[in-house]
């Protein structure tokens, strides 16, 4: 079993910026990979990036160039930089780490972008 428990949403103005962190814990020797996606309401849950065990990193599309995804390894936490925020990343934002034996989700966190 691995748990993960995201921090680090909230509300802010676009153009803000906002760190999201997520930490890993229980059978952490298992993950492969973690990343994040998002779930904006009425809206079907997308990637938003994920990193490797490895260091290779993916991202969607619509994120290039501002969301910045890392790993702290020694902390068990991986975490991701939100910057040049848009109204349309207002989601519901969640943590996920891939392992052998199936893959585990955090419980999610709000990041709203509204003036």
């Amino acid at each position: 079993q691995v748990q993960l428990v995201e921090s680090g949403g909230g509300s802010v103005q676009p153009g803000g910026s906002l760190r999201l962190s997520c930490a890993a814990s229980g059978s952490i020797f298992r993950i492969t990979r973690m990343g994040w996606s998002r779930q904006a309401p009425g809206k079907q849950r997308e990637l938003v990036a994920h990193i490797t065990d490895g260091g290779s990193t993916t991202y969607a599309d619509s994120v290039k160039g501002r969301f910045t995804i890392s790993r702290d390894n020694a902390k068990n936490t991986v975490y991701l930089e939100l910057n040049s925020l848009k109204p349309d990343d207002t989601a519901v934002y969640y943590c996920y780490a891939n392992t052998w034996a199936g893959d585990y989700w955090g419980r999610g966190t709000q990041v709203t972008v509204s003036s």
